[in-house]
């Protein structure tokens, strides 16, 4: 009777004790593997590119990416041409896309670089995700010389000038993210560096943009009535922003149980934010666009995985889908970069607030909300299976997303584990 007795008081004290290492240990590896500027700021060496990182907002892409591999250029290399001719020529949103070349999407140890075979492997990039490269030229490859082990890395186009070479291992993470030093900055194949230059100066108003629309005085108020609208205009900075903005019609034609109006002003900002985009593209990028998924400004408030869009082609048109409604893009309100704003023709609900079944809402008739036969979406392949870009992963890596699904289930996890845990203590403590 004691070793029973016993066994039945250690036993959920220990999965408990158990089940929080568990949430500690994830939480710090996530922490630490996406934080990215503290990682650098150990190395007084890259002390330049870190800063590149920071004034080009480049550091808010990173934190919703995991794994990667980050090509460096320490300080010295930077000071010197060409690199120091791009820093000192571009604004900061083709220099920001410059930067992007440099993620990886894939986790590359040392020893995985030096069994890379001589033919070389193709590897996407953050750039490519973006819509803004042309064809695979958002990808890098990377090569290693069979006699003196060196890698060098350059754009997949014949005879590309732009081209860098590995100095050294800085640091890694396993299985999230490398930090590689390499001595030049790399310029994507077709980059077109006279179009960076002369670009527009920044300071839309995006609610007078709206007004002078003239079929989007619902949006234009409640942007202004939010206070977000102000976000944003400070956001056509980096990277500039892509805005969904629904017409009058379609907030008129919302079912009558959807009340945005009645929603608290946190819930209302957050609806605001999943329109909008935090990269410029323009209406070609979004036709072409490579990776179907995408984060919105809500997404960096509440987390990787949540609040994305899906973009995709459907019917000669771009459509968005929220995963309880599609709409399309009907016009274009405004585009010159950093900003483009697009009308659509329905207000885009996301599921996090307005439930997933689709059931829960209803719709008018010609309203695409959820309910109504809409036809499915035709996904664009994701960077990894695109044509031309089909490389073989390493056996150490992951698909972009990937982690961010399985942290979300193992949250989750934990915290019913921890439930579970403490019902039976509970149990134990009344009998």
């Amino acid at each position: 009777m004691a070793i029973l007795f016993s066994n039945s008081h250690i036993t959920p004290l220990t999965f408990f004790y158990l089940l929080l290492l568990s949430s500690f240990s994830s939480s710090y590896t996530t922490a630490t593997a996406l934080n990215i500027t503290s990682i650098l700021s150990s190395f007084q060496n890259l002390d330049s590119f870190s800063s590149l990182l920071c004034t080009t907002f480049v550091t808010s892409d990173l934190t919703r990416r995991d794994p990667i591999t980050l090509l460096a250029v320490p300080n010295y290399y930077l000071s010197i041409s060409p690199s120091s001719d791009l820093t000192h020529r571009l604004p900061q949103s083709s220099l920001g896309d410059i930067l992007r070349y440099h993620i990886l999407l894939q986790y590359f140890s040392w020893t995985d670089l030096l069994q890379i075979p001589p033919s070389g492997v193709l590897v996407t990039t953050l750039l490519q995700t973006t819509g803004r490269a042309h064809s695979n030229f958002g990808a890098v490859n990377i090569t290693r010389n069979p006699l003196t082990n060196s890698i060098t890395i350059q754009s997949p186009a014949p005879y590309s000038p732009s081209n860098a070479t590995v100095l050294s291992l800085i640091k890694t993470l396993p299985y999230n993210i490398t930090i590689l030093a390499v001595n030049s900055l790399l310029v994507p194949y077709d980059f077109n560096l006279m179009a960076s230059e002369t670009r527009p100066p920044l300071g839309l108003n995006i609610t007078k943009a709206l007004i002078d629309g003239h079929n989007f005085n619902v949006a234009a108020s409640m942007l202004s009535a939010s206070g977000v609208v102000d976000e944003f205009e400070a956001d056509e900075g980096g990277a500039g922003i892509t805005l969904f903005v629904p017409t009058d019609e379609a907030f008129g034609d919302l079912p009558g149980n959807v009340k945005l109006q009645s929603l608290p002003a946190d819930k209302k900002s957050v609806v605001l934010k999943f329109h909008v985009l935090h990269s410029y593209y323009p209406l070609g990028s979004l036709e072409s666009i490579v990776n179907p998924v995408q984060p919105t400004l809500a997404t960096e408030d509440n987390g990787a995985g949540s609040f994305t869009l899906n973009i995709s082609r459907v019917n000669g048109s771009v459509a968005i889908d929220t995963g309880i409604v599609q709409a399309s893009i009907t016009q274009t309100v405004f585009d010159q970069n950093p900003v483009a704003i697009f009308g659509v023709s329905n207000v885009l609900l996301p599921r996090e607030i307005f439930g997933k079944d689709p059931a829960g809402v209803t719709s008018k008739p010609g309203n695409a909300v959820a309910g109504t036969t809409v036809p499915p979406p035709e996904i664009s392949p994701s960077p990894e299976n695109s044509p031309g870009l089909s490389s073989p992963a390493s056996h150490l890596s992951s698909p972009p997303g990937f982690r961010e699904d399985i942290k979300s289930d193992g949250d989750r996890y934990r915290v019913l584990s921890c439930i579970v845990a403490l019902y039976c203590i509970g149990l134990y403590l009344l009998v």
